[in-house]
């Protein structure tokens, strides 16, 4: 099975139970047993062996440094709703931002200012914007799907993010005629389904309409003031002494002290503990040697320490009250930690199989034959990987090796190919109920797991359908500005044509 597509049977099998029982935790380990199992040649003790050492066990260890992130910022999420911070923000909002338009293009733009960190993005953009689009009658549904399409997509177009560090660092050692970070930046604005997803959020706001799943839940909240929040986490009684700058500060110090401790790790202080590149006073440098799952706690950490003092001196919470936010967060992280260690493993077990053996010999093969259209079908391929995987890191780490071997170095199709391949694997992470990223998504904005998945999924592929019609214009065209508007004007034309239908179906009904 080793290289074959039953490698890709696992995560797929996984993600057909998780769509079809609507219940993630059992999809997720009966798609980890039966990878353990091809891995063991269906031998049932070393199946048994294989999943609980190579996949959860060490989906635990290579993870704790997020897993510790992610109680953090639930801890700091706690003591801001428990100061009143949350709800005196929702005040000052539901007097300044008077419309569900206007709470919707709020929550966008904060999700693409906030472009360090995938994960860090997911979940503060969700703890802040929250209590707006709740007063705004926005489903929670929609509040994920704005987190979701705002992460991903705004990282792969950052120079200083995370996901620049992973793609710079895997091209870095590859004969492309570029540094890794210049090839990425080459690579933004041929990056067609990170941008047209904005395009498609500002159209789709700006037009007043839902289609699919997501306008069931958005009739609801509207309608019967039904969000689709997860149950048992309604909001506490709002402490009266909570002004907007009790939540406005942990953000602030956690933003800053998570970007110090990215450069930190980095080396951009001259400290390199981690062994990599000496950048010091490099910024860009550092974010490209920088490792998240220690900067991200490193700082998340300071910023918790700082919270509890700031809320402490103010007085709107006593030391007692701050100390028993701490299970509070964990409790409320305690679903994605689990979501995401069954993922991980399923990765693994993924990875095991050798799915990118698979993978560059279905690329290779189809080099010789569909040169112009490789765009296209690099964007395809990259889709169907991250999707099946759950990782983008994982696939653009395969793929781009593969594109800069089957482009020259001289080539215009070199940077537009590997820009196919970040965008298919933004898009299939985007659409993945095992990713990492949509299980952040749905934490963030605390809705159950897999409502988050299919009210997304029409937008993810109606997005995804356009750039793949860009990457056939790109494939022959090779000018960015050209593929852009065109894919723009596509985006928007396609939402006018579900528009109209969406009309004449209520029209019959």
């Amino acid at each position: 099975m080793y290289g074959t597509f039953w490698a890709l049977v696992p995560p797929i099998l996984a993600i057909v139970l998780a769509l079809i029982t609507k219940e993630a935790y059992s999809s997720l380990f009966i798609g980890v047993l039966v990878g353990a199992l091809f891995c063991a040649n269906f031998a049932p003790v070393a199946a048994l062996d294989t999943a609980l050492n190579s996949g959860f066990i060490t989906a635990i260890a290579d993870n704790a440094g997020i897993f510790l992130f992610l109680v953090i910022l639930g801890i700091i999420v706690a003591m801001v709703n428990g100061s009143g911070g949350s709800a005196a923000f929702g005040r000052w909002a539901e007097k300044n931002i008077k419309t569900r338009v206007g709470a919707t293009l709020a929550t966008f733009v904060l999700g693409v200012l906030i472009f360090i960190d995938d994960y860090f993005n997911c979940l503060t953009v969700g703890s802040v914007m929250r209590p707006v689009t709740d007063g705004h009658r926005i489903s929670r549904a929609k509040l994920s799907y704005l987190i979701d399409a705002t992460a991903a997509p705004v990282c792969m177009i950052a120079p200083i993010s995370s996901w620049a560090a992973a793609v710079s660092g895997v091209a870095a050692d590859l004969d492309a005629g570029f540094s890794g970070i210049e090839l990425f930046i080459r690579a933004i604005p041929y990056n067609f389904y990170s941008l047209l997803t904005f395009v498609f959020i500002i159209a789709i706001t700006l037009m007043k309409f839902d289609y699919g799943p997501m306008r069931v839940h958005e009739m609801a909240a509207q309608l019967e003031g039904k969000l689709g929040g997860l149950e048992g986490q309604e909001e506490e009684t709002a402490n009266p002494k909570g002004r907007v700058f009790d939540l406005i500060f942990p953000v602030i110090v956690l933003i800053i002290t998570c970007t110090v401790g990215m450069i930190y790790v980095g080396g951009f202080f001259g400290v390199d503990a981690w062994g990599g590149t000496e950048c010091a006073g490099d910024f860009i440098g550092a974010f490209g040697n920088t490792d998240a799952f220690v900067g991200l706690p490193w700082g998340g950490i300071i910023a918790l320490v700082l919270t509890v003092i700031y809320m402490c001196a103010r007085r709107v919470l006593s030391f007692k009250e701050a100390m028993a936010c701490v299970p509070k967060g964990f409790i409320a992280m305690v679903p994605p930690i689990i979501i995401l260690t069954m993922a991980v493993s399923l990765k693994t077990m993924t990875s095991t199989l050798g799915a990118d053996v698979f993978v560059h010999d279905l690329m290779m093969g189809a080099s010789e034959s569909l040169y112009s259209m490789l765009p296209a079908v690099i964007f395809v391929v990259a889709c169907i990987l991250a999707f099946a995987s759950g990782t983008s890191w994982g696939t653009f780490g395969i793929l781009i090796p593969i594109v800069t071997a089957i482009f020259p170095a001289s080539s215009s199709l070199l940077i537009i190919g590997i820009s196919a391949c970040c965008a298919g694997a933004v898009c299939g992470d985007h659409c993945s109920p095992i990713s990492d990223t949509t299980i952040m998504a749905s934490a963030g904005a605390q809705i159950e797991h897999l409502n988050h998945v299919s009210t997304q999924l029409p937008y993810a592929i109606t997005v995804a359908a356009v750039s793949f019609v860009t990457y056939i214009v790109a494939g022959f065209v090779q000018n960015a500005v050209i593929c852009f508007v065109v894919g723009a004007v596509l985006t928007v034309a396609v939402l006018f044509v579900i528009r109209n239908m969406e009309a004449k179906k209520e029209v019959k009904a």
